[in-house]
């Protein structure tokens, strides 16, 4: 079942502009969601969600991906720590605990985490030394 919710959205997009918009989030889990919006963001770039009871938390943009409808789509996982209850209790839904889902449950969740690990680090500049 996806779950999706609207929110607000705010930070810099892609050509450095700030904005503050409404947003749609879909996919929603403990760790952030994907988001869609009328704005070019830069993947890495960090951005402020708030959600319909205005409580407002850190998200870094992960990983761009396919638009729907031609509306741009990104991913977003919550900067601060899943088990600070601001992230907790953000989209006002539980979500089980990976013990009580299963190896098959955590070992998606884990390659979905590695993903986006991947993902983003693929999008960041080459930090190896010059030769």
């Amino acid at each position: 079942m996806a779950l999706n919710a609207p929110i607000g959205l705010s930070g810099e997009d892609r050509q450095k502009c700030p904005f503050t918009m409404p947003a749609k989030a879909t996919n929603l889990n403990k760790h952030g969601a994907a988001v869609q919006l009328n704005r070019e963001l830069l993947v890495g770039s960090t951005v402020v969600v708030r959600n319909k009871s205005g409580t407002e938390v850190s998200a870094r943009v992960v990983a761009q991906l396919v638009g729907r409808e031609g509306i741009p789509t990104y991913a977003i996982e919550f900067a601060e720590h899943h088990d600070d209850d601001k992230v907790k209790t953000f989209w006002g839904i539980s979500f089980p605990s990976v013990e009580s889902r299963g190896s098959t449950a955590q070992a998606a969740e884990q390659s979905g985490i590695m993903r986006r690990r991947r993902a983003l680090h693929l999008c960041q500049p080459d930090q190896s030394p010059a030769r």
